[in-house]
């Protein structure tokens, strides 16, 4: 076995540990930021900052978001909107205190910790405050209103789909700050409680963690276990992010406008919904680098299920179609390992044969190949290869909403949280085990092959609070291939 094998099967198992580990632990934020939206915002303050002159120039963007918010009049009243089952509760000065979606799983305004966790504020000169508004009620569904200090109208209507469209417009144009407002909260499916927002990409902070970034806004809201509360920019918008250790976040829009327009959702993270919804929503699910794959096998589960009626049976049927399609590419690596199997004793041999000579080592454990027809890669080649599929596959499972309260069978009644009794992780630990054990050794090292053999109780451990769905695909992912290998096996001899 030559030393670039062993570095390349490491590689390989070394690849699954990093993918799950530091998914699961780590969960890494992407502060991406295009640099045209940078030199767009600074060039912005700047024609603000001259604008206003000198009077005005002692308070910046980045300065307004530290000064206390003007306090709101005791006029303020509550307004509710009301279409298709859905029910928003607002304010007069513009904040949203509930929003009753019939569709979702549970109540998100009833745990996020704050009696206003959404307003929209304007900049009046001092700071950034929330403005009391004279408010028509047109219909049940439709409300306008009007701040005649400042001229500002509003008009904000809800549509069957539960998305509520708004409108700010003046002749004097304004700059405006939207608010989020959330407490910290982890789920034992390791679902954390974050604010994100989507420039170029899906970029988001973790609750009452301090930090900043900027970049022109598709829309920006907070993103908890499957749920989405989110605000959307009809057109992007150069802003800027702040996030807090009070769990404040605000989105700044750098520019000063005479209409904002745009559309305010809560809904579960459906990846259909989202899409119809528009604003780019759906990007709100992280597929992660391989969301060309994921998509599709998002479509192949929810056909399945059309027909089976059962997230867990589409999961398990799915998994064996692509490994049955993918099989020609694991026979070729399954061979390849029956045969370095058969040649490890001798490789053995050539090593402590040589072990003071190794250009004599390397020359014989080559010839050792070509005699068997072995290919030392012929094993690691085909498994990278199938890696993409592997970690969409992982990224559909984690963050597809489709498994939110789906049962699979006895004690599993909801795919998208740990399998409360272990079972699935256990077994999965043992497949992997025996999988292990088909497999020829990287190494001749007697420590190095127990380490070897503990990598399956490591995937347990790390698998044992993921998603039962996910430990689902990864038991019937590995029996089904320890039965391909065997067959394999049984053909090779």
């Amino acid at each position: 076995m030559t030393d670039d094998h062993k570095r390349t099967f490491l590689a390989v198992v070394l690849s699954g540990l990093v993918l799950f580990g530091w998914q699961t632990y780590f969960a890494p934020q992407q502060p991406i930021v295009e640099q045209d939206a940078k030199e767009q915002i600074a060039a912005s303050v700047n024609r603000v900052e001259q604008a206003k002159g000198p009077a005005k120039d002692s308070v910046k963007v980045s300065d307004a978001q530290d000064i206390p918010a003007a306090p709101v009049s005791a006029d303020v009243k509550k307004i509710t909107l009301e279409n298709n089952g859905y029910l928003v509760e607002m304010t007069s000065d513009l904040s949203i205190v509930g929003f009753t979606n019939p569709t979702v799983a549970y109540d998100f305004f009833a745990t996020v910790g704050h009696e206003k966790p959404f307003a929209i504020e304007i900049y009046n000169g001092a700071g950034y405050s929330q403005l009391n508004f004279s408010i028509n009620q047109i219909s049940p569904a439709h409300i306008q209103g009007s701040n005649s200090k400042l001229g500002l109208n509003i008009d904000f209507k809800l549509d069957d789909l539960g998305k509520i469209t708004y409108k700010l417009n003046s002749a004097t144009p304004y700059k405006y700050r939207v608010k989020f407002r959330a407490t910290t909260r982890e789920e034992e499916n390791r679902q954390i409680r974050h604010f994100s927002y989507y420039t170029q990409d899906l970029d988001s902070m973790t609750v009452a963690d301090s930090s900043e970034d900027d970049g022109k806004a598709r829309w920006v809201g907070i993103d908890f276990n499957f749920h989405l509360f989110a605000l959307t920019f009809s057109t992007p918008q150069a802003s800027r992010f702040n996030a807090n250790e009070a769990g404040d976040f605000n989105t700044t829009l750098v520019n000063e406008l005479q209409s904002l327009e745009g559309s305010i959702v809560f809904t579960k993270k459906n990846y259909d919904h989202l899409s119809k919804l528009g604003n780019l929503l759906n990007q709100s699910i992280d597929f992660g680098i391989f969301s060309i794959l994921a998509v599709p096998l998002l479509r192949g589960l929810q056909f399945i299920q059309t027909y089976v009626h059962n997230y867990g049976l589409a999961i398990i049927l799915l998994t064996l179609v692509i490994r049955s399609i993918m099989f020609p590419l694991q026979f070729k690596s399954f061979k390849s390992m029956k045969k370095m199997q058969k040649i490890q004793p001798e490789l053995t041999k050539l090593k402590e044969k040589y072990k003071d000579d190794p250009q004599r080592m390397q020359k014989e454990t080559m010839a050792a190949f070509k005699k068997a027809g072995a290919n030392p890669l012929g094993g690691c080649l085909p498994l990278i290869a199938q890696m993409p599929i592997f970690f969409a596959f992982y990224q559909v499972l984690y963050n597809a909403e489709e498994f939110v309260g789906s049962p699979f069978l006895g004690w599993i009644t909801d795919l998208s949280v740990k399998d409360p009794m272990y079972v699935l992780p256990i077994l999965m630990a043992i497949a992997m085990f025996f999988q292990t054990k088909l497999n020829p050794s990287p190494t001749a090292d007697p420590t190095q092959k127990k380490v070897m053999m503990l990598m399956p109780l490591v995937f347990g451990f790390i698998m044992k609070d993921l998603p039962a769905g996910l430990n689902l695909y990864m038991f019937t992912s590995t029996i089904y291939g320890v039965g391909q290998q065997l067959l394999v096996y049984k053909l090779s001899d």
